[in-house]
């Protein structure tokens, strides 16, 4: 695969910081680099941070279709005791508990996280129902019905310590890790939403390989100096 050779164009991967949005990526390089064409191989909340894969110039964004099938990595920490709006800390609670389950009950009610398996996205989300963004009407107090969608997951369970757990977890394009803990905490009886989540992966693109956010800010930085090319 070769994509046409352009000094200005090419993939910059950044380690997105926590409580910037997708498009706050996209308007700040847009102003760095002078290039109005610039998209990335997945969005991700505002809570979550790590790998965003930003395409620089229309040579990289019209063939954004090489990326956003990808499967996708992610660590993510899950409170369990209580449910949310929005399935992560930025929702109001909306149902709670004090059960505390075992190790061993975790451990069973993962299996049913494994595989091909089939989730229904969350209220607050972007994703288009009759043209409108799910979120949109969630913050209108509607809610429609959303059709449940297969999704590959790899889930592995990394520590427990009530009312904390932490699972790796890879998985195919359009999975909601919001609807994993949100599901998970159903499954247990005890509720659950995500605290923090950070997304390790994306394709080959590890998280090692992006740069810190801060980086974008210094008054010298090069952006061609770190663009990855196909």
């Amino acid at each position: 695969m070769s994509l046409q050779n352009n000094s200005s164009h090419g993939i910059l991967l950044v380690d997105k910081p926590l409580r910037k949005s997708s498009f706050y990526l996209v308007h700040l390089l847009r102003k760095l680099t002078g290039i109005k064409k610039i998209g990335h191989a997945g969005t991700l909340d505002p809570l979550a941070t790590g790998v965003m894969v930003m395409l620089v110039g229309k040579t990289y964004t019209t063939k954004s279709d090489l990326f956003l099938n990808d499967d996708k990595q992610y660590d993510v920490v899950i409170t369990l005791g209580s449910s949310t709006t929005t399935y992560d800390t930025e929702g109001e609670i909306v149902d709670s508990s004090q059960l505390v389950p075992s190790l061993e009950t975790i451990q069973g009610a993962l299996k049913k996280f494994q595989g091909t398996c089939y989730q229904t996205p969350p209220m607050f989300s972007a994703k288009k129902q009759n043209g409108k963004r799910l979120y949109d009407l969630a913050r209108q107090g509607i809610e429609v019905a959303r059709a449940p969608q297969q999704v590959l997951l790899d889930t592995e369970l990394v520590y427990y310590q009530y009312p904390e757990l932490k699972l790796t977890v890879h998985c195919s394009k359009g999975t909601y890790i919001r609807s994993i803990a949100h599901d998970l905490g159903q499954a247990l009886g005890c509720f659950g939403h995500v605290k923090e989540l950070k997304r390790t992966r994306s394709g080959r693109f590890q998280i090692q390989e992006c740069l810190d956010f801060s980086s974008l800010l210094e008054p010298n930085f090069s952006y061609t100096d770190h663009l990855q090319r196909l």
